[in-house]
């Protein structure tokens, strides 16, 4: 049996990376494939545990990148291999891009620490393809003000997110084969046209 593609969709809040998750799903199911969609933290009973902790329980950045990881391994083991071994495709929001883009980026945490937990719980596990939103943070500001009600990350200053955005583009700047960045500016139907593009590149 072929195993399947993980595929990973990234972005600062407010990108709207969100919106075009059920897109990627769809265009995947209609080329015959068996598709799961995740997200992170989360994906899991205890992984979504978690999850309301980290959104709304404030902690320590240390706490904080070690309950990712947790919900991470959890994800990893009751999820996502799992689903690529029986030859499905996962398609997940957000993946170990978003720890080196919050937790390094925007909480400063060093480099070198979340890539050993990276080493310890992935061992050389990557996505096959990541499309990070990109977007400036004044727009990405104004949609999470439209938004619902803000959790702890979605709360946090301009500066913050402006770090998180340039360790997204560092990172994509690093590994240009398997991160693709699109401009989360254009229209819904020129990203899904760009989406589609980088799809079809996998299938």
């Amino acid at each position: 049996m072929t195993a399947g593609k993980f595929i990973t969709l990234e972005g600062v809040d407010g990108a709207g990376k969100s919106t075009h998750l059920e897109f990627v799903s769809d265009w995947l199911r209609q080329q015959g494939r068996e598709v799961i969609v995740t997200r992170e933290p989360g994906g899991t009973p205890l992984g979504e545990t978690l999850r309301e902790l980290l959104l709304h329980q404030h902690m320590d950045p240390d706490t904080e990148l070690l309950l990712m990881f947790a919900a991470r391994q959890e994800h990893l083991a009751r999820l996502i291999l799992p689903a690529l071994a029986r030859g499905a495709w996962v398609v997940s929001d957000r993946f170990t891009d978003a720890s080196y883009a919050y937790q390094c980026g925007g909480r400063g945490i060093a480099t070198e620490r979340i890539a050993a937990l990276e080493t310890w719980v992935q061992r050389g596990f990557q996505p096959d393809l990541t499309l990070l939103f990109d977007v400036p943070p004044e727009v990405a500001q104004a949609r999470r003000s439209a938004a619902r009600a803000a959790d702890r990350f979605e709360r946090e200053a301009d500066s913050f997110f402006s770090r998180v955005r340039h360790a997204y583009l560092d990172r994509a700047q690093a590994e240009p084969g398997r991160i693709r960045v699109l401009d989360a500016r254009h229209s819904i139907a020129e990203l899904q046209a760009e989406i589609g593009q980088q799809l079809q590149t996998l299938t």
